[in-house]
């Protein structure tokens, strides 16, 4: 029989970089002053989707609510250390503003054109340039069958995740949230509202919020409330290696025609791209998909940079991204049926970039009961029950 030791304002499950930013501005906020704790069964976060991410971020989406989360994602990035420090102290982010790039065909320009268009209407650095113009500005790319590719001159770049989540972490607990090494397996409900969470260490914790931030794991806690949510684990397999010919050159994040996507990471380069078949695995698999770099990977990057076509793989990992099959977009909001259960979920890659927005805005759900900043209805749980989708086209 578990016993009920301790009652708190908020209960976050999961606390990578989603939870922990939910955390910090909880804390940071002067109209909070209720009780945090943040369930992590992995307090390494070895296998967390954020440390294992490729760790950049973007302002290339094709809606207008993912352009202004990952905005802001830039803003807090640039004023890091400032917002996170704890007696003078605060991780190094070691943002390099590089910039995505973009390729497309003839099929894919018009698409492209439109992304664009959205971006530049919302204030992002991005532009749109001829075959021409990318062989000049990047004169290691071969661009025969490309009809354009957009470019972010600001505002994007790669950064180190891990950091970022101990910022966040260290901030927070700084300010008084609680972090509890274990796993939530049960749910209590009382009149359609969760009155406590059980751990797998037998404690059960009283509770008045809770926030589901369990990355590829969201969908069973969900379960436990008795909520759906089409969100599964997929893998990801980052490559390093290195070239015998370096590239002397700006070197942005670029996304091949392909989907295999490549960058610098001095002195070597990553990539990586969309394993076929794209499906769910387990939440515990972790094996590197070696024939992917053989088959997918290196013929891409050997015809987009020919220089690649002499590369040496030095080392790999794979991750997990929190892969929303609705519509590859964040959930986040308020579940109708228990209305204190707080999605935050399904990021389909691009939760990292975005967890200083998403984290604002679930704190303000928290404190004020509505959005105070970025309004965040549209990526709200109630279109999944009416199998609305919110596409986002510009997924990685």
């Amino acid at each position: 029989m578990t016993e009920l030791l301790d009652h708190y304002d908020v209960v976050i499950i999961g606390g990578a970089v989603m939870g922990s930013s939910t955390a910090y501005w909880l804390t940071e906020s002067p109209d909070f002053d209720g009780t945090i704790l943040v369930i992590e069964p992995d307090p390494t976060y070895e296998k967390s989707s954020t440390t294992l991410s490729a760790a950049s971020i973007r302002h290339q989406f094709s809606n207008p609510v993912n352009i202004a989360l990952s905005q802001f994602g830039t803003e807090f990035v640039k004023d890091f250390a400032a917002r996170v420090e704890v007696d003078g102290d605060a991780p190094s982010l070691g943002f390099r503003e590089t910039g995505y790039m973009f390729c497309a065909t003839d099929a894919g320009l018009p698409a492209l054109r439109r992304n664009v268009e959205i971006q530049q209407s919302c204030g992002a650095d991005i532009q749109l340039h001829t075959p021409a113009e990318v062989a000049d500005r990047f004169p290691y790319l071969n661009v025969d069958d490309l009809a354009g590719c957009s470019f972010g001159n600001t505002g994007e770049g790669t950064l180190d995740a891990y950091s970022l989540l101990m910022g966040f972490r260290q901030r927070a607990r700084h300010n008084g949230a609680v972090y509890c090494t274990d796993r939530a397996v049960g749910l209590g409900i009382d009149q359609e509202r969760i009155t406590t969470v059980e751990l797998a260490s037998g404690r059960k914790i009283g509770c008045t919020e809770v926030v589901n931030a369990a990355g590829p794991r969201a969908q069973r806690i969900a379960r436990l409330a008795g909520l759906q949510l089409p969100v599964e684990p997929r893998k990801r397999t980052i490559f390093v290696f290195h070239c015998r010919t370096p590239i002397e050159a700006r070197f942005p994040l670029t996304i091949d025609i392909t989907g295999v996507h490549f960058r610098t990471d001095p002195p070597h380069y990553v990539a990586g791209g969309v394993p076929k078949p794209d499906t769910e695995v387990g939440d515990d698999d972790f094996a590197v998909a070696r024939d992917e770099w053989e088959d997918q990977v290196w013929p891409a990057l050997a015809n987009r940079v020919p220089v690649f076509e002499e590369v040496g793989l030095k080392r790999a990992w794979a991750g997990h991204y929190a892969y929303n099959t609705l519509d590859q977009n964040a959930v986040i909001g308020r579940a109708a049926e228990v209305p204190n259960f707080i999605f935050a979920n399904g990021f389909s890659g691009h939760g990292l970039q975005q967890s200083a927005g998403v984290g604002r805005g679930v704190s303000e759900l928290i404190i004020h009961g509505n959005y105070q900043t970025l309004d965040l209805n549209p990526l709200g749980p109630d279109r999944i029950g009416r199998n609305e989708p919110f596409l986002e086209s510009a997924i990685i």
